[in-house]
């Protein structure tokens, strides 16, 4: 069945340190905030942080898996990170179909994703093409 407007897809994780030492495997992001306990301390965050590419990465997993599911990839995302994501933070995140293309398989989705105490970590949106597969 194809998305229509309205329909609505959400995953959610345990965030794990092991996550941090994974995205740095594939990016190099070797950031003090995410390994230095001190540091990560005296910022504003207070304590280790993962990278901003694990907290969106569920988003990826939505989208491609979900909503509007296979076959799926980003042409533009738009997103704002609210709020820090730590190792053992539960974080759910949530697509909405706000806009389908009548001319092509593209849609508009709002996205969020949010921790254990609904806080919202990070919130946007993306044009996204779903490719037939």
């Amino acid at each position: 069945m194809a998305p229509k407007v309205g329909d609505t897809a959400r995953r959610s994780r345990t965030v794990r340190a092991e996550d941090i030492e994974l995205f740095t495997q594939l990016t190099g992001d070797r950031n003090p905030l995410h390994y230095d306990d001190d540091a990560a301390r005296r910022s504003r965050f207070g304590r280790i942080i993962v990278q901003g590419g694990v907290t969106s990465g569920l988003l990826n997993a939505v989208v491609a898996e979900d909503l509007p599911g296979p076959g799926s990839v980003f042409l533009h995302v738009d997103w704002n990170f609210r709020a820090p994501v730590g190792p053992g933070d539960r974080i759910t995140a949530e697509v909405e179909v706000l806009e389908v293309r009548d001319d092509k398989p593209i849609f508009r989705l709002r996205t969020t994703v949010a921790n254990q105490d609904d806080t919202v970590v990070l919130d946007g949106t993306a044009l996204v093409w779903q490719e037939p597969v």
